[in-house]
């Protein structure tokens, strides 16, 4: 079984305009996060757009991943979708082709109830046979998950750990603390939104799934492993430093920036799926400006 704890890096998923996944540039970009030794890797979340994507192009992206993390780093991949069977038909490939975890959001176009979401998962879990973790993301699926409905799906075989987006530092330790309270032993707690995470690992978090570390693997490892040590003055020192990265996300998204990033880096050359655009020349000119003056790896 995965254990999904310490870092969970996530990569974008670089394609052409006609969504077909660039499995070079996906290597190139996976490379570096396999020799980092992180923890897993988060596959077609967020940051590597899922939803843009046909069930082969996921597919694709999967079987390239695994069978370039050999088993040696444990595979997270997003099987989100509009429809139940879909998620199911999606999570059953994931699962063929080697992936141990998916990453499950509600994706929605009406609202949808507690028991809705909840039948949702359970049935993905049933007729997929692959472990499932909880992607709690409202800011894109307007979905917010209650303690009482983290608890019951909590308790269902094969859902094994939840994601969360880490509220602020003033909020962070009672969000956790209200969830510890109402999951079972062993159920693991992680948060995204890089800005927020060191507040929300040193209040008992379990994983950071982080966009940052899927560019930056061994920065952000160094800032996993302070804390896991104690040395919790080190990874203050290493969020700190982090701030322009942490401004940069808030007023361009994560994703642009990312995309930004590996295009500066030389890893790959790809956009954002349409219609999402990349930064303007001028964005781009200041994420160059940032990256020249931090020393990131």
């Amino acid at each position: 079984m995965i254990d999904l704890k310490g870092l969970s890096a996530f990569p974008v998923t670089p394609s052409d305009r006609n969504g077909r996944v660039d499995v070079g540039a996906l290597r190139a970009l996976v490379s570096p996060l396999l020799a980092a030794g992180v923890d897993s890797v988060g596959l077609l979340g967020s940051t590597g757009s899922y939803p843009y994507f046909t069930r082969e192009e996921r597919r694709r992206a999967v079987e390239t991943v695994v069978d370039q993390a050999a088993g040696r780093t444990p595979i997270l991949v997003g099987v989100g979708a509009l429809r139940t069977d879909d998620a199911v038909t999606l999570a059953r490939d994931a699962g063929a082709a080697g992936a141990a975890a998916g990453l499950l959001a509600p994706v929605s176009y009406t609202p949808l109830t507690d028991e809705e979401v909840f039948e949702h998962f359970v049935t993905v879990v049933r007729e997929s046979g692959l472990l499932i973790c909880i992607y709690d993301n409202p800011g894109t699926t307007h979905f917010c998950f209650t303690p009482n409905l983290i608890a019951r799906l909590s308790r269902v075989e094969g859902i094994i750990a939840l994601k969360s987006p880490a509220p602020d530092a003033s909020a962070v330790a009672g969000h956790l603390k209200v969830l510890q309270e109402v999951v079972p032993s062993g159920f693991s707690l992680g948060y995204s939104g890089d800005w927020n995470c060191l507040d929300a690992l040193l209040a008992g978090g379990e994983t950071w799934y982080s966009v940052l570390g899927g560019i930056f693997p061994n920065t952000c490892m160094a800032l996993v492993r302070s804390v896991q040590s104690g040395d919790t003055a080190e990874a203050r020192r290493l969020n700190d430093s982090l701030q322009p990265i942490w401004h940069l996300f808030k007023a361009f998204s994560s994703l642009r920036v990312i995309y930004a990033i590996a295009k500066l880096k030389g890893l790959c050359a790809a956009e954002p799926p349409r219609p999402i655009l990349p930064l303007s020349a001028d964005a781009e000119k200041r994420v160059f400006e940032t990256l020249a003056s931090l020393e990131l790896v």
